[in-house]
């Protein structure tokens, strides 16, 4: 395979990505900050929930053990 060759394919490539991110459909900024915002809060309340979860799990386990 000459280096031509694979000069010509990768142009291509290149051509191929630009024409399939003209076609891709970006969200707008606003619906960016939402569901960023939504990442978020979920995050939050998963988090609080695993906490409430292990710390009750912890309370349970030691007082089976006694320590």
């Amino acid at each position: 395979m000459s280096s031509g060759s694979v000069f010509g394919k990768v142009c291509s490539f290149v051509v191929d990505v630009r024409a399939e991110l003209d076609r891709v459909s970006w969200p707008s900024r606003k619906e960016v900050i939402i569901t960023t915002i939504v990442v978020f809060v979920i995050a939050l309340i998963s988090a609080i929930f695993f906490a409430l979860v292990d710390t009750a799990w912890y309370k349970i386990i030691h007082s089976m053990i006694g320590k």
